[in-house]
């Protein structure tokens, strides 16, 4: 349970944004209501919420029109979208558009429930106990703010690549390999692996590594995955 996060739910129908609301809270976390379009922009602008549950349709401002010009000042807070049955249009262009993953009308609760703890958790989002702060090369990162600076100056990192990058951290050196970032990032449990992680794990580099070509930390592990090299803690030197 999380009971830090606060979480944005557009949704135009009253008794689905109750139902919403009372299950979200019942799980501890801290919860909003918006019933238009355009109330929902400016609560997701202003509040900047940790995540945001967002319908497709929505009156004033359509749900995609609305995930189009957050993202344009937003492209790390996470939206599960909320799509009508068979409407793949919806679906692809919501992914296009920064949604990072959606559900469909009708949906069973404890799915809806699990999609949002894996968000919030690919996001790196925590109680306050269990926050956590990591350093390497320059580079902070703070899982509770979501913050990643390098030499003290603010990184953009997309959704994917700040999720990509937590997920690394988190095993404390270990190796991860590709089938189990694709899952814990993307969500995705298809033993065929893509080039996406690889793509991403360049992203990183790019912006992280003082020599992406050649990189200190996050480490490429032949026929095994990916590590990040964290430097040794002065208990851990001691030991």
């Amino acid at each position: 349970m999380n009971s830090e996060a606060r979480i944005l739910v557009i949704e135009d129908n009253d008794d689905l944004a109750f139902g919403l609301q009372t299950n979200l809270e019942v799980q501890g976390y801290r919860v909003a209501l918006a019933s238009d379009g355009a109330i929902g922009l400016d609560k997701a602008l202003k509040d900047a919420p940790d995540m945001i549950i967002l319908d497709v349709m929505l009156p004033k401002l359509n749900g995609l029109d609305l995930l189009r010009r957050f993202r344009r000042s937003d492209r790390s807070t996470p939206v599960l979208l909320l799509t009508a049955k068979g409407n793949e249009v919806d679906k692809v262009s919501g992914l296009r558009l920064g949604a990072d993953d959606y559900v469909t009308k009708p949906f069973a609760l404890m799915e809806l429930m699990a999609r949002v703890e894996a968000l919030l958790r690919r996001a790196g989002i925590r109680s306050a106990s269990e926050t956590a702060h990591y350093e390497f090369g320059g580079i902070r990162v703070d899982t509770g703010t979501r913050q990643v600076l390098r030499d003290g100056a603010a990184v953009d990192l997309t959704p994917k690549e700040y999720g990509l990058l937590v997920a690394l951290l988190r095993r404390d050196g270990a190796v991860a390999s590709r089938v189990e970032l694709m899952k814990e990032v993307w969500g995705h449990t298809s033993a065929i692996i893509s080039r996406t992680v690889d793509t991403h794990v360049a992203e990183l580099r790019r912006k992280l590594e003082a020599d992406p070509a050649h990189p200190s930390y996050i480490l490429t592990i032949r026929k095994a995955g990916y590590r990040l090299v964290l430097p040794i803690r002065e208990h851990d030197a001691r030991n």
